[in-house]
């Protein structure tokens, strides 16, 4: 267990008054997400067939949740572990042209998650997909709609601080890009966690790019399941990949948080490479690979924005469980109260 206590430290808001800014940041953040990026809300799936490819296998050791179905011969079923492959599917399903896209409201179960400050048993996020053209699968494309999510989330941030003027907002005019590679360049001696709190540290707002590949030092960033979003095409000056976190510097934790995993999404060549990096070549006969490999669904992009993080970050909290409801270890639970954290 990792617990980080701010010193002397006070929620912003009385529980009362932060269970009804949870419930105004839950409404108002999508509506604004939607509008920047022309979404459209769907209803989401809280499990889904095992076997079929479509969970989202995050570094590839996390188990998901499953139980057996028994009016289906009892097949098992898994709780997402986020919806990253299903909303690819889904645009097809609904024939959502490029330009266009949708988003969830996406709940899932990660029951081997490490507990801290920002990690829960329990994950909430709006996840959103977007059709795309071929032409638009390069790095330009991708930063151009990481603006407009951070433009939303500073909109967001400045409408807290219309309605609770002593939550004033941090965040700096323009996200920072940088590479990964950079990072490793500029920080050879720090692990990929301190990399990007020294670069929040010093933007404020960053969108880290190519998270997923070996670097340099043969080592990898972060990890990301091979078969959703792209990290081996190469762009400018050498690099690669199309995907990243946006991650910005969180005042109460002093530290790097990361608000949103994002990215391209791999086409049949990126699928089918990253499959062989990997050594999982087999999956390529799954149904949701079959689908990327023969062209049957849109491209995309897409990502994940998490529910009470950002509603941590922005009412400036300092634990998780302080937005959710979860489960936490006894001893976290009585540490965080005798520091003025209560945990719901």
């Amino acid at each position: 267990m990792q617990l980080y206590i701010p010193h002397q430290y006070r929620a912003t808001l009385m529980p009362e008054m932060m269970e009804q800014a949870i419930r105004f940041l839950k409404q108002q953040f999508p509506k604004t997400l939607a509008e920047e990026l022309d979404l459209r809300r769907v209803t989401a799936p809280l499990f889904v067939l095992a076997g079929t490819g479509i969970n989202d296998d995050l570094n590839g050791t996390e188990r998901p949740v499953s139980f057996p179905v028994p009016d289906m011969g009892g097949r098992t079923a898994e709780i997402v572990h986020s919806l990253a492959k299903w909303k690819r599917l889904k645009l097809g399903a609904y024939k959502i042209p490029p330009g266009f896209g949708l988003y969830t409201d996406m709940n899932a179960v990660r029951a081997d998650e490490e507990l801290d400050n920002i990690h829960s048993l329990y994950v909430d996020q709006w996840d959103w997909e977007r059709s795309i053209t071929r032409e638009q699968r390069t790095l330009d494309f991708l930063k151009s709609i990481v603006r407009k999510i951070y433009g939303a989330l500073k909109e967001t941030e400045r409408t807290v601080y219309e309605m609770y003027s002593h939550i004033t907002p941090v965040l700096p005019e323009e996200i920072t890009f940088v590479h990964s590679e950079q990072l490793l360049e500029q920080y050879p001696h720090l692990a990929p966690r301190e990399r990007e709190t020294e670069a929040a540290k010093k933007y404020g707002a960053t969108f880290v790019i190519g998270i997923g590949g070996l670097l340099g030092d043969g080592r990898k960033h972060d990890g990301r399941a091979p078969d959703y979003d792209d990290w081996t095409t190469v762009t400018e000056k050498g690099y690669k990949g199309l995907n990243g976190d946006i991650i910005v510097w969180n005042p109460v934790l002093e530290s790097a948080y990361e608000i949103s995993s994002m990215g391209i999404r791999v086409d049949r060549d990126a699928m089918l490479r990253q499959l062989e990096l990997e050594g999982c070549p087999d999956r390529a006969d799954l149904f949701f690979h079959r689908q990327v490999i023969e062209d049957k669904i849109p491209l995309s992009i897409g990502g994940g924005i998490g529910q009470s993080r950002l509603c941590m970050f922005l009412l400036r909290c300092a634990h998780i469980g302080e937005v959710q409801a979860s489960l936490w270890p006894e001893e976290m639970v009585a540490q965080c109260a005798a520091n003025n954290i209560y945990l719901k």
